[in-house]
Protein backbone atom coordinates (compact mmCIF):
# COMPACT_ATOMS: atom_id res chain seq x y z
CA UNK A 1 0.00 0.00 0.00
CA UNK A 2 2.47 2.25 1.13
CA UNK A 3 4.54 1.49 -2.63
CA UNK A 4 1.42 2.06 -4.40
CA UNK A 5 1.00 5.63 -2.35
CA UNK A 6 3.82 6.92 -3.93
CA UNK A 7 3.42 5.98 -7.53
CA UNK A 8 -0.64 6.40 -7.66
CA UNK A 9 -0.90 3.31 -8.67
CA UNK A 10 -3.77 0.33 -7.14
CA UNK A 11 -3.24 -1.56 -4.30
CA UNK A 12 -5.11 -4.36 -4.78
CA UNK A 13 -6.08 -7.15 -2.55
CA UNK A 14 -9.05 -9.34 -3.80
CA UNK A 15 -9.19 -12.47 -4.28
CA UNK A 16 -10.54 -12.04 -7.96
CA UNK A 17 -13.41 -13.95 -7.12
CA UNK A 18 -16.92 -12.67 -6.89
CA UNK A 19 -17.94 -14.55 -4.00
CA UNK A 20 -14.94 -13.52 -2.22
CA UNK A 21 -14.52 -10.07 -3.42
CA UNK A 22 -18.20 -9.22 -2.04
CA UNK A 23 -17.71 -6.38 0.61
CA UNK A 24 -21.49 -6.88 1.87
CA UNK A 25 -21.30 -10.05 2.20
CA UNK A 26 -21.13 -12.68 5.05
CA UNK A 27 -17.72 -14.55 4.38
CA UNK A 28 -15.05 -13.25 7.06
CA UNK A 29 -11.89 -11.80 4.75
CA UNK A 30 -8.64 -13.36 5.94
CA UNK A 31 -5.27 -11.23 7.76
CA UNK A 32 -3.91 -10.87 4.48
CA UNK A 33 -6.26 -8.28 2.95
CA UNK A 34 -6.33 -6.56 6.03
CA UNK A 35 -4.85 -2.66 6.81
CA UNK A 36 -5.02 -0.76 10.02
CA UNK A 37 -6.74 2.40 10.05
CA UNK A 38 -4.44 4.59 12.00
CA UNK A 39 -1.95 3.54 9.04
CA UNK A 40 -4.06 4.41 6.33
CA UNK A 41 -4.45 7.71 8.13
CA UNK A 42 -1.09 8.26 8.51
CA UNK A 43 -0.64 7.80 4.97
CA UNK A 44 -2.89 9.99 4.18
CA UNK A 45 -2.35 12.83 6.29
CA UNK A 46 1.74 12.89 7.00
CA UNK A 47 2.70 9.92 3.81
CA UNK A 48 6.01 10.20 2.03
CA UNK A 49 6.68 12.08 -1.27
CA UNK A 50 5.45 11.07 -4.44
CA UNK A 51 8.14 9.13 -6.89
CA UNK A 52 9.62 11.28 -8.60
CA UNK A 53 7.03 12.00 -12.48
CA UNK A 54 4.43 10.68 -10.30
CA UNK A 55 0.80 11.93 -7.97
CA UNK A 56 0.65 10.41 -5.15
CA UNK A 57 -2.98 9.08 -4.29
CA UNK A 58 -4.25 6.55 -2.08
CA UNK A 59 -6.27 4.06 -4.64
CA UNK A 60 -7.07 0.16 -2.97
CA UNK A 61 -9.38 -2.41 -3.87
CA UNK A 62 -10.62 -5.33 -2.20
CA UNK A 63 -9.01 -4.12 0.81
CA UNK A 64 -10.43 -4.87 4.73
CA UNK A 65 -9.59 -1.57 6.84
CA UNK A 66 -9.17 -2.51 10.74
CA UNK A 67 -9.91 -0.10 13.63
CA UNK A 68 -11.47 3.17 13.36
CA UNK A 69 -10.34 5.63 10.40
CA UNK A 70 -10.71 9.42 11.80
CA UNK A 71 -9.20 11.96 9.88
CA UNK A 72 -11.18 14.79 11.88
CA UNK A 73 -10.05 18.42 11.34
CA UNK A 74 -7.23 17.23 8.89
CA UNK A 75 -6.50 18.06 5.24
CA UNK A 76 -5.83 14.94 2.98
CA UNK A 77 -4.06 16.65 -0.25
CA UNK A 78 -3.71 13.03 -2.34
CA UNK A 79 -6.73 11.82 -4.30
CA UNK A 80 -8.57 9.14 -2.42
CA UNK A 81 -10.35 6.22 -4.20
CA UNK A 82 -11.57 2.92 -2.71
CA UNK A 83 -13.35 0.06 -4.20
CA UNK A 84 -15.33 -2.50 -3.22
CA UNK A 85 -13.30 -1.86 0.52
CA UNK A 86 -14.63 -3.20 3.95
CA UNK A 87 -14.53 -0.41 7.48
CA UNK A 88 -14.66 -2.73 10.43
CA UNK A 89 -15.48 0.13 12.36
CA UNK A 90 -17.11 4.09 11.78
CA UNK A 91 -15.40 6.48 9.02
CA UNK A 92 -15.06 10.24 11.10
CA UNK A 93 -14.26 12.41 8.57
CA UNK A 94 -15.74 15.58 10.59
CA UNK A 95 -13.88 18.78 9.21
CA UNK A 96 -11.70 17.44 7.24
CA UNK A 97 -10.53 18.84 4.36
CA UNK A 98 -9.98 17.01 0.75
CA UNK A 99 -9.74 17.27 -2.83
CA UNK A 100 -11.69 14.96 -4.36
CA UNK A 101 -12.98 11.37 -2.14
CA UNK A 102 -14.63 8.30 -3.83
CA UNK A 103 -15.75 5.42 -1.73
CA UNK A 104 -17.64 2.70 -4.81
CA UNK A 105 -19.23 -0.51 -3.04
CA UNK A 106 -17.57 -0.03 0.23
CA UNK A 107 -19.28 -1.76 3.38
CA UNK A 108 -19.22 1.00 5.88
CA UNK A 109 -20.96 0.62 9.75
CA UNK A 110 -21.39 4.74 9.40
CA UNK A 111 -19.66 7.99 7.86
CA UNK A 112 -19.70 10.86 9.76
CA UNK A 113 -18.77 13.48 7.65
CA UNK A 114 -20.35 16.54 9.38
CA UNK A 115 -18.61 19.99 7.86
CA UNK A 116 -16.68 18.13 5.48
CA UNK A 117 -15.50 20.03 2.79
CA UNK A 118 -14.13 19.03 -1.10
CA UNK A 119 -12.66 20.94 -3.56
CA UNK A 120 -13.86 17.98 -6.14
CA UNK A 121 -16.22 15.39 -5.71
CA UNK A 122 -17.76 13.26 -2.86
CA UNK A 123 -18.79 10.03 -4.08
CA UNK A 124 -20.20 7.19 -2.41
CA UNK A 125 -22.27 5.30 -5.15
CA UNK A 126 -22.98 1.41 -4.18
CA UNK A 127 -21.82 1.93 -1.22
CA UNK A 128 -23.82 0.03 1.88
CA UNK A 129 -24.39 2.10 5.38
CA UNK A 130 -25.24 0.17 8.30
CA UNK A 131 -26.23 3.20 10.73
CA UNK A 132 -26.36 6.33 8.40
CA UNK A 133 -24.77 9.15 6.88
CA UNK A 134 -24.28 12.71 8.39
CA UNK A 135 -23.01 15.35 6.42
CA UNK A 136 -24.66 17.91 8.27
CA UNK A 137 -23.40 21.32 6.89
CA UNK A 138 -20.74 19.86 4.59
CA UNK A 139 -19.23 21.55 1.56
CA UNK A 140 -19.03 19.72 -1.44
CA UNK A 141 -16.75 21.60 -4.41
CA UNK A 142 -18.37 19.84 -7.04
CA UNK A 143 -20.63 16.72 -7.20
CA UNK A 144 -22.09 14.39 -4.73
CA UNK A 145 -22.91 11.22 -6.02
CA UNK A 146 -24.82 8.03 -4.05
CA UNK A 147 -26.18 6.37 -6.59
CA UNK A 148 -27.30 2.84 -5.77
CA UNK A 149 -26.19 3.14 -2.15
CA UNK A 150 -28.10 1.20 1.29
CA UNK A 151 -28.13 3.51 4.23
CA UNK A 152 -29.61 2.14 7.02
CA UNK A 153 -31.14 4.69 9.73
CA UNK A 154 -28.85 5.76 12.86
CA UNK A 155 -29.65 5.84 16.71
CA UNK A 156 -31.77 9.26 15.73
CA UNK A 157 -33.76 7.63 13.50
CA UNK A 158 -32.13 9.34 9.72
CA UNK A 159 -30.17 7.59 7.20
CA UNK A 160 -29.06 10.91 5.68
CA UNK A 161 -28.45 13.89 7.92
CA UNK A 162 -27.49 16.61 5.60
CA UNK A 163 -28.54 19.92 7.02
CA UNK A 164 -27.21 22.93 5.94
CA UNK A 165 -25.38 20.81 3.12
CA UNK A 166 -23.81 22.55 0.03
CA UNK A 167 -23.23 20.98 -3.28
CA UNK A 168 -21.67 23.30 -5.79
CA UNK A 169 -22.87 20.87 -9.19
CA UNK A 170 -25.32 18.43 -9.14
CA UNK A 171 -26.62 15.68 -6.42
CA UNK A 172 -26.95 12.22 -8.10
CA UNK A 173 -28.63 9.61 -6.15
CA UNK A 174 -30.25 7.33 -8.44
CA UNK A 175 -31.51 3.98 -7.61
CA UNK A 176 -30.79 5.17 -3.52
CA UNK A 177 -32.39 3.71 -1.02
CA UNK A 178 -32.47 4.27 2.30
CA UNK A 179 -34.46 2.93 5.36
CA UNK A 180 -34.60 5.98 7.68
CA UNK A 181 -35.32 10.08 7.71
CA UNK A 182 -33.36 11.94 4.91
CA UNK A 183 -32.93 15.22 6.37
CA UNK A 184 -31.69 17.69 4.01
CA UNK A 185 -32.81 20.74 5.77
CA UNK A 186 -31.66 24.39 3.81
CA UNK A 187 -29.54 22.60 1.79
CA UNK A 188 -28.32 24.25 -1.60
CA UNK A 189 -28.02 22.29 -4.84
CA UNK A 190 -25.88 24.39 -7.40
CA UNK A 191 -27.03 22.23 -10.32
CA UNK A 192 -29.56 19.65 -10.54
CA UNK A 193 -30.88 16.95 -7.61
CA UNK A 194 -31.46 13.51 -9.23
CA UNK A 195 -33.20 10.89 -7.01
CA UNK A 196 -34.71 9.22 -10.32
CA UNK A 197 -35.90 5.68 -8.81
CA UNK A 198 -34.59 6.33 -5.90
CA UNK A 199 -36.61 4.34 -2.54
CA UNK A 200 -36.70 6.38 0.50
CA UNK A 201 -38.91 4.63 3.78
CA UNK A 202 -38.89 5.62 6.92
CA UNK A 203 -41.19 2.97 8.84
CA UNK A 204 -40.09 4.14 12.19
CA UNK A 205 -40.71 8.10 11.78
CA UNK A 206 -43.09 10.20 10.17
CA UNK A 207 -40.94 11.63 7.14
CA UNK A 208 -39.01 9.92 5.00
CA UNK A 209 -37.82 12.98 3.22
CA UNK A 210 -37.72 16.33 5.40
CA UNK A 211 -36.12 18.85 2.95
CA UNK A 212 -37.41 22.52 3.69
CA UNK A 213 -35.58 25.48 2.45
CA UNK A 214 -33.84 23.42 0.08
CA UNK A 215 -32.71 25.40 -3.09
CA UNK A 216 -32.29 23.51 -6.01
CA UNK A 217 -30.92 25.67 -9.03
CA UNK A 218 -32.12 23.87 -11.72
CA UNK A 219 -34.12 20.81 -11.65
CA UNK A 220 -35.38 18.54 -8.81
CA UNK A 221 -36.25 14.81 -9.95
CA UNK A 222 -38.14 12.40 -8.19
CA UNK A 223 -38.89 10.54 -11.20
CA UNK A 224 -39.11 6.40 -12.28
CA UNK A 225 -36.17 5.59 -13.70
CA UNK A 226 -35.39 3.66 -17.36
CA UNK A 227 -34.14 0.50 -16.77
CA UNK A 228 -32.96 -0.31 -19.97
CA UNK A 229 -29.06 1.00 -20.33
CA UNK A 230 -25.80 0.69 -19.98
CA UNK A 231 -23.83 0.17 -16.82
CA UNK A 232 -20.83 1.47 -16.46
CA UNK A 233 -17.49 -0.46 -16.07
CA UNK A 234 -18.07 -1.02 -12.47
CA UNK A 235 -13.67 -1.09 -12.74
CA UNK A 236 -13.46 2.38 -13.59
CA UNK A 237 -11.75 5.34 -11.83
CA UNK A 238 -14.84 7.48 -12.38
CA UNK A 239 -18.06 6.44 -11.55
CA UNK A 240 -21.06 7.13 -14.62
CA UNK A 241 -22.84 9.77 -14.10
CA UNK A 242 -26.71 9.46 -14.93
CA UNK A 243 -26.93 5.73 -15.03
CA UNK A 244 -31.04 6.55 -16.94
CA UNK A 245 -33.28 8.91 -17.64
CA UNK A 246 -36.92 9.24 -16.83
CA UNK A 247 -38.39 6.09 -19.09
CA UNK A 248 -40.44 6.70 -22.05
CA UNK A 249 -44.11 4.80 -22.18
CA UNK A 250 -43.72 1.45 -21.87
CA UNK A 251 -40.46 1.13 -21.06
CA UNK A 252 -38.92 -0.78 -18.76
CA UNK A 253 -38.80 1.18 -15.24
CA UNK A 254 -37.97 1.40 -11.65
CA UNK A 255 -40.58 3.97 -9.87
CA UNK A 256 -39.52 6.94 -7.19
CA UNK A 257 -41.13 5.62 -4.06
CA UNK A 258 -41.49 7.39 -0.36
CA UNK A 259 -42.82 5.68 2.06
CA UNK A 260 -43.45 8.28 4.46
CA UNK A 261 -43.57 11.56 4.42
CA UNK A 262 -42.03 14.33 2.57
CA UNK A 263 -42.09 18.33 2.96
CA UNK A 264 -40.23 20.07 0.75
CA UNK A 265 -41.63 23.27 2.07
CA UNK A 266 -40.33 26.86 1.48
CA UNK A 267 -38.41 24.88 -1.26
CA UNK A 268 -36.91 26.87 -4.40
CA UNK A 269 -36.51 25.63 -7.68
CA UNK A 270 -35.00 27.16 -10.59
CA UNK A 271 -36.19 25.14 -13.75
CA UNK A 272 -38.67 22.05 -12.13
CA UNK A 273 -39.84 19.97 -9.53
CA UNK A 274 -40.44 16.76 -11.18
CA UNK A 275 -42.62 13.55 -9.71
CA UNK A 276 -43.34 11.87 -13.13
CA UNK A 277 -44.38 8.43 -12.02
CA UNK A 278 -43.74 8.92 -8.58
CA UNK A 279 -45.00 6.68 -5.64
CA UNK A 280 -46.11 8.52 -2.21
CA UNK A 281 -47.24 5.39 0.67
CA UNK A 282 -47.91 8.13 3.31
CA UNK A 283 -49.53 6.94 6.25
CA UNK A 284 -52.89 8.67 7.46
CA UNK A 285 -51.61 11.14 9.14
CA UNK A 286 -48.59 11.95 7.20
CA UNK A 287 -48.33 14.38 4.46
CA UNK A 288 -46.99 15.13 0.59
CA UNK A 289 -46.21 18.32 1.95
CA UNK A 290 -45.18 21.39 -1.01
CA UNK A 291 -46.06 24.48 0.68
CA UNK A 292 -44.86 27.87 -0.52
CA UNK A 293 -42.59 26.39 -3.24
CA UNK A 294 -41.48 28.10 -5.80
CA UNK A 295 -40.81 26.68 -9.42
CA UNK A 296 -41.32 27.69 -12.69
CA UNK A 297 -42.81 24.01 -13.40
CA UNK A 298 -44.72 21.41 -11.34
CA UNK A 299 -44.76 17.65 -13.02
CA UNK A 300 -47.32 16.24 -11.03
CA UNK A 301 -47.78 13.17 -13.21
CA UNK A 302 -47.32 10.35 -10.49
CA UNK A 303 -49.39 7.29 -8.82
CA UNK A 304 -52.68 8.72 -6.50
CA UNK A 305 -52.09 8.34 -3.59
CA UNK A 306 -53.96 6.21 -1.74
CA UNK A 307 -54.04 7.77 2.10
CA UNK A 308 -52.33 11.01 3.23
CA UNK A 309 -52.67 14.61 2.15
CA UNK A 310 -50.94 16.21 -0.88
CA UNK A 311 -50.63 19.97 0.48
CA UNK A 312 -49.84 22.65 -2.06
CA UNK A 313 -51.13 25.49 0.12
CA UNK A 314 -49.23 28.86 -0.84
CA UNK A 315 -46.90 27.64 -3.74
CA UNK A 316 -46.49 29.34 -6.36
CA UNK A 317 -45.47 27.83 -10.11
CA UNK A 318 -45.82 29.38 -13.35
CA UNK A 319 -46.87 25.68 -14.94
CA UNK A 320 -48.56 22.53 -13.63
CA UNK A 321 -48.43 19.62 -15.61
CA UNK A 322 -50.41 16.87 -13.79
CA UNK A 323 -52.48 14.02 -14.48
CA UNK A 324 -56.22 13.58 -13.32
CA UNK A 325 -55.41 9.82 -11.95
CA UNK A 326 -52.25 12.02 -10.06
CA UNK A 327 -54.55 13.25 -7.04
CA UNK A 328 -55.85 11.78 -4.29
CA UNK A 329 -59.68 11.79 -4.09
CA UNK A 330 -61.96 13.89 -1.11
CA UNK A 331 -60.13 15.20 1.09
CA UNK A 332 -56.16 14.30 0.32
CA UNK A 333 -55.55 17.60 -1.30
CA UNK A 334 -55.16 20.97 -0.07
CA UNK A 335 -54.44 24.09 -2.71
CA UNK A 336 -55.78 26.99 -0.87
CA UNK A 337 -53.85 29.60 -1.79
CA UNK A 338 -51.87 27.56 -4.60
CA UNK A 339 -50.93 29.98 -7.75
CA UNK A 340 -50.33 28.44 -11.02
CA UNK A 341 -50.40 30.50 -14.38
CA UNK A 342 -50.58 28.02 -16.81
CA UNK A 343 -52.24 24.04 -16.88
CA UNK A 344 -50.72 21.69 -19.54
CA UNK A 345 -52.44 18.49 -18.27
CA UNK A 346 -50.65 14.78 -20.01
CA UNK A 347 -54.10 12.80 -20.76
CA UNK A 348 -57.30 13.17 -21.36
CA UNK A 349 -58.38 15.79 -18.02
CA UNK A 350 -62.14 17.00 -18.94
CA UNK A 351 -63.45 20.24 -17.01
CA UNK A 352 -65.07 18.49 -14.75
CA UNK A 353 -62.13 16.14 -13.65
CA UNK A 354 -60.85 19.24 -12.70
CA UNK A 355 -63.92 20.91 -10.73
CA UNK A 356 -63.80 17.78 -9.09
CA UNK A 357 -60.22 18.19 -8.52
CA UNK A 358 -61.39 21.73 -7.00
CA UNK A 359 -64.05 20.20 -4.61
CA UNK A 360 -61.85 17.29 -3.58
CA UNK A 361 -59.00 19.99 -2.11
CA UNK A 362 -61.27 22.01 -0.67
CA UNK A 363 -63.46 20.06 2.07
CA UNK A 364 -64.87 23.52 3.37
CA UNK A 365 -66.05 26.25 0.65
CA UNK A 366 -63.44 28.69 -0.50
CA UNK A 367 -64.18 31.00 -3.61
CA UNK A 368 -60.14 31.85 -3.72
CA UNK A 369 -59.47 28.26 -5.94
CA UNK A 370 -62.34 28.47 -8.24
CA UNK A 371 -61.42 32.20 -9.02
CA UNK A 372 -57.68 30.81 -9.85
CA UNK A 373 -58.58 28.02 -12.28
CA UNK A 374 -60.92 30.57 -14.02
CA UNK A 375 -58.68 32.93 -14.33
CA UNK A 376 -56.18 30.27 -15.64
CA UNK A 377 -58.29 29.34 -18.13
CA UNK A 378 -59.63 32.64 -18.89
CA UNK A 379 -55.71 33.49 -20.10
CA UNK A 380 -55.84 30.99 -22.02
CA UNK A 381 -58.56 31.39 -24.21
CA UNK A 382 -61.11 28.99 -22.37
CA UNK A 383 -63.85 31.75 -21.73
CA UNK A 384 -66.71 29.22 -21.47
CA UNK A 385 -64.78 27.31 -19.38
CA UNK A 386 -64.36 29.59 -17.36
CA UNK A 387 -67.41 30.43 -16.57
CA UNK A 388 -68.49 26.93 -15.76
CA UNK A 389 -65.77 27.26 -13.37
CA UNK A 390 -67.21 30.34 -11.53
CA UNK A 391 -70.98 28.80 -11.70
CA UNK A 392 -69.86 26.02 -10.16
CA UNK A 393 -68.55 28.46 -7.74
CA UNK A 394 -71.64 29.62 -6.90
CA UNK A 395 -73.14 26.64 -6.76
CA UNK A 396 -70.32 25.24 -3.97
CA UNK A 397 -70.94 29.00 -1.65
CA UNK A 398 -74.66 27.93 -2.20
CA UNK A 399 -74.30 24.87 0.00
CA UNK A 400 -73.20 27.21 3.10
CA UNK A 401 -76.26 30.23 3.32
CA UNK A 402 -79.13 30.42 5.17
CA UNK A 403 -82.31 29.17 3.65
CA UNK A 404 -83.84 31.75 2.34
CA UNK A 405 -80.59 32.70 0.40
CA UNK A 406 -80.26 29.22 -0.66
CA UNK A 407 -83.86 29.26 -2.18
CA UNK A 408 -82.99 32.51 -3.88
CA UNK A 409 -79.79 30.58 -5.62
CA UNK A 410 -81.57 27.97 -6.81
CA UNK A 411 -84.12 30.82 -8.48
CA UNK A 412 -81.19 32.63 -9.77
CA UNK A 413 -79.52 29.09 -10.56
CA UNK A 414 -82.37 27.59 -12.78
CA UNK A 415 -83.55 30.53 -14.35
CA UNK A 416 -80.02 32.53 -15.45
CA UNK A 417 -77.29 30.14 -13.83
CA UNK A 418 -75.93 33.23 -12.13
CA UNK A 419 -75.54 35.04 -15.44
CA UNK A 420 -72.83 32.81 -16.22
CA UNK A 421 -74.87 31.55 -19.10
CA UNK A 422 -76.20 34.28 -21.07
CA UNK A 423 -77.83 32.20 -23.53
CA UNK A 424 -80.33 30.89 -20.82
CA UNK A 425 -81.04 34.43 -20.43
CA UNK A 426 -82.24 35.25 -23.85
CA UNK A 427 -84.16 32.04 -24.04
CA UNK A 428 -86.20 33.31 -21.00
CA UNK A 429 -87.05 36.58 -22.48
CA UNK A 430 -88.24 35.04 -25.62
CA UNK A 431 -90.47 32.35 -23.79
CA UNK A 432 -91.70 35.74 -21.66
CA UNK A 433 -92.49 37.64 -24.33
CA UNK A 434 -94.41 34.91 -25.85
CA UNK A 435 -96.46 34.42 -22.63
CA UNK A 436 -96.79 37.97 -22.13
CA UNK A 437 -98.00 38.44 -25.43
CA UNK A 438 -100.69 35.97 -25.11
CA UNK A 439 -102.13 37.20 -21.97
CA UNK A 440 -102.48 40.62 -23.73
CA UNK A 441 -103.78 39.33 -26.68
CA UNK A 442 -107.18 38.94 -24.60
CA UNK A 443 -107.57 42.45 -23.40
CA UNK A 444 -107.73 45.86 -25.15
CA UNK A 445 -106.94 48.40 -22.52
CA UNK A 446 -108.15 51.84 -22.71
CA UNK A 447 -105.97 54.44 -23.85
CA UNK A 448 -104.99 57.15 -21.48
CA UNK A 449 -105.07 60.04 -23.95
CA UNK A 450 -107.77 58.80 -26.47
CA UNK A 451 -106.75 60.82 -29.04
CA UNK A 452 -103.21 60.16 -29.14
CA UNK A 453 -102.42 56.83 -28.38
CA UNK A 454 -100.90 54.32 -31.21
CA UNK A 455 -102.84 50.77 -32.52
CA UNK A 456 -102.86 48.26 -30.18
CA UNK A 457 -100.61 45.39 -30.37
CA UNK A 458 -100.08 42.78 -27.82
CA UNK A 459 -96.56 41.52 -29.36
CA UNK A 460 -95.23 45.08 -29.21
CA UNK A 461 -96.93 46.02 -25.60
CA UNK A 462 -95.00 42.75 -24.25
CA UNK A 463 -91.67 43.23 -25.79
CA UNK A 464 -91.72 47.14 -24.64
CA UNK A 465 -92.07 45.86 -21.16
CA UNK A 466 -89.48 43.43 -21.29
CA UNK A 467 -87.12 45.72 -23.09
CA UNK A 468 -85.12 48.24 -20.92
CA UNK A 469 -84.16 51.90 -21.72
CA UNK A 470 -85.81 50.91 -25.75
CA UNK A 471 -89.17 52.71 -25.87
CA UNK A 472 -90.67 50.88 -29.02
CA UNK A 473 -94.25 53.61 -28.53
CA UNK A 474 -96.55 50.81 -26.21
CA UNK A 475 -95.67 50.94 -22.43
CA UNK A 476 -96.68 55.06 -21.90
CA UNK A 477 -100.25 54.89 -23.80
CA UNK A 478 -102.50 51.90 -22.23
CA UNK A 479 -104.06 51.78 -18.80
CA UNK A 480 -103.62 49.03 -17.46
CA UNK A 481 -105.89 47.64 -13.91
CA UNK A 482 -105.82 44.79 -11.48
CA UNK A 483 -104.15 41.85 -12.36
CA UNK A 484 -103.00 43.30 -15.53
CA UNK A 485 -101.08 46.23 -13.93
CA UNK A 486 -98.90 43.90 -11.63
CA UNK A 487 -98.25 41.08 -14.70
CA UNK A 488 -96.55 44.62 -16.32
CA UNK A 489 -94.83 44.93 -13.56
CA UNK A 490 -93.38 41.56 -13.13
CA UNK A 491 -92.37 42.02 -16.98
CA UNK A 492 -90.50 44.81 -16.26
CA UNK A 493 -88.94 43.77 -13.33
CA UNK A 494 -87.76 40.58 -15.39
CA UNK A 495 -87.03 42.35 -18.72
CA UNK A 496 -83.78 44.16 -16.00
CA UNK A 497 -82.54 41.14 -15.05
CA UNK A 498 -82.66 39.13 -17.73
CA UNK A 499 -81.40 41.84 -20.30
CA UNK A 500 -78.60 42.67 -17.94
CA UNK A 501 -77.48 39.47 -17.66
CA UNK A 502 -77.47 38.88 -21.70
CA UNK A 503 -75.79 42.53 -22.26
CA UNK A 504 -73.25 41.17 -19.31
CA UNK A 505 -72.19 38.19 -21.32
CA UNK A 506 -72.37 39.64 -24.37
CA UNK A 507 -69.76 42.29 -23.01
CA UNK A 508 -67.35 39.04 -21.79
CA UNK A 509 -67.67 37.90 -25.39
CA UNK A 510 -66.77 41.15 -26.47
CA UNK A 511 -63.78 41.42 -23.78
CA UNK A 512 -62.21 38.20 -25.07
CA UNK A 513 -62.08 39.03 -29.05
Amino acid sequence: MWRAFRTGSVCDLSARAAELDDPHGDRVWDAGRSVRADVVSLLLLHGPPPVPGRVASLKLRGVRITGRLDLSGGTVEPYVELQSCRFDSEVQLSETRFGTLRLVDCALPRLDASRLHTEGDLHLPRCRVARGIRLTDAQIGTDLLISQAVVQRDSRGRAIAADGMSVAQDFQGELLETYGEVSLRGSKVGGSMNLRGARLRNPHGRRALNAPQLTVERTLYLTSIALDYVPGDSGSSTPPYGLGQTPARGQRARRFECRGGLRLDDGRFGDAVDLYGARFVPAEEQEVSLRRIQTPELRFVGERPERGRVVLSGAKVVKLVDASTSWPGPGGASIEGFVYENLAPRGHFPLVRRLEWVAAATPEFSPEPYERLASVLRASGEDADAREVLLAKQRRRRATLPPAAKAWGYVQDWTVAYGYRPGRAALWMVLLWAAGALLFAQITPAAIKPDEHPEWNPLLYALDLLLPVIDLGQQGHWMMKGYWQWGSAVLVLLGWILATTVAAGASRLLRRG
